[in-house]
């Protein structure tokens, strides 16, 4: 892929960044509640296109950058997977 189509893939991303956050920040929904998953489903999204923008960067990929888009996908992805010990991955990744 050309710098040029990660550019306009950065750019796409950067919108749809944009629409993921506010639906997130608008839903209202606490642990526990009935929209709660949903909510959750919003951010693992959210952190999925950070992972996107960090892959799609220009250069070295930045190594810390990456670990926290892990972190952050492998522990909202646990109440998802609850038998895939993803707790333990986490445990791994900044060693």
């Amino acid at each position: 892929m050309n710098d040029e189509n990660k550019l306009e893939l950065l750019k796409m991303s950067w919108e749809l960044h944009s629409q993921v956050e506010t639906a997130y920040l608008n839903n209202l929904a606490k642990q526990g509640d009935s929209e709660w998953l949903e909510k959750q489903r919003l951010l693992l999204a959210d952190m999925a296109l950070h992972l996107l923008q960090t892959a799609m960067e220009s250069g070295d990929i930045k190594l810390d950058r990456l670990r926290d888009n892990l972190y952050a996908i492998l522990t909202i992805s646990d109440q998802f997977l609850p038998t895939a010990n993803l707790k333990i991955a986490t445990e791994k990744i900044y060693k």
